[in-house]
């Protein structure tokens, strides 16, 4: 990286190699969530997906933030059933597509790109913010990704955490009513597990 503030292209591979791991390590408890209230294949399926998109970038690496991200996000589409592939691969494809062409950008620039791709998945989803969903988690992220990779980190979680008590309103979870209540949301978990992976990167 060329200057402290500036994200190329071997960071975005960066940051999808350490997600990749995250996930791989985290996958048992990401389908241990879903099977409370979703179809338990969540961690299986992100496994796949994640393995899929390093096995690709690393045959051929994209040379730019944005291309990396389409690529990552084109790949996930392809790989992962269940509604996961398309929401994961329209967060990034999406968020990659608002970076551009730039061979490098800044933090608030992936900040800025984030919000539209959080905002994709809003539309894909027709979900928003308490509706027990990834969208708990991203919203809050791409908004604390403003201020600092610590700051995103800490909002994710916390939005993750945040599922708990609610009651889910869109996706498989909607089904169970009342009884989604008190289960932390998959999709909000996974997505804090790519924050946390974007803010290791970082440091």
């Amino acid at each position: 990286m060329s200057g402290t503030n500036e994200l190329d292209a071997a960071f975005f591979l960066r940051w999808l190699s350490v997600a990749a791991a995250a996930v791989d390590r985290e996958a048992d408890r990401l389908t241990e969530l879903d099977s409370a209230i979703g179809d338990a294949d969540h961690g299986a399926n992100l496994r796949r997906g994640f393995a899929a998109v390093t096995d690709t970038l690393g045959k051929e690496p994209p040379a730019t933030p944005g291309a990396v991200l389409v690529a990552a996000g084109r790949q996930l589409i392809s790989t992962v059933g269940g509604a996961s592939g398309p929401l994961y691969g329209t967060l990034l494809r999406r968020t990659g597509k608002a970076l551009g062409d730039a061979p490098s950008v800044t933090r608030e620039e992936l900040a800025a790109a984030l919000t539209a791709g959080v905002a994709a998945v809003g539309q894909l989803g027709g979900a928003r913010v308490g509706d027990k969903t990834m969208l708990d988690a991203l919203v809050p992220a791409a908004e604390g990704l403003g201020e600092s990779f610590a700051a995103a980190r800490e909002a994710a979680e916390r939005g993750a955490l945040a599922t708990v008590p609610l009651r889910a309103r869109k996706g498989r979870a909607s089904y169970l009513g009342e009884r989604s209540v008190g289960h932390q949301d998959p999709g909000a978990t996974s997505s804090a597990l790519l924050v946390d992976a974007l803010a290791e990167a970082a440091a």
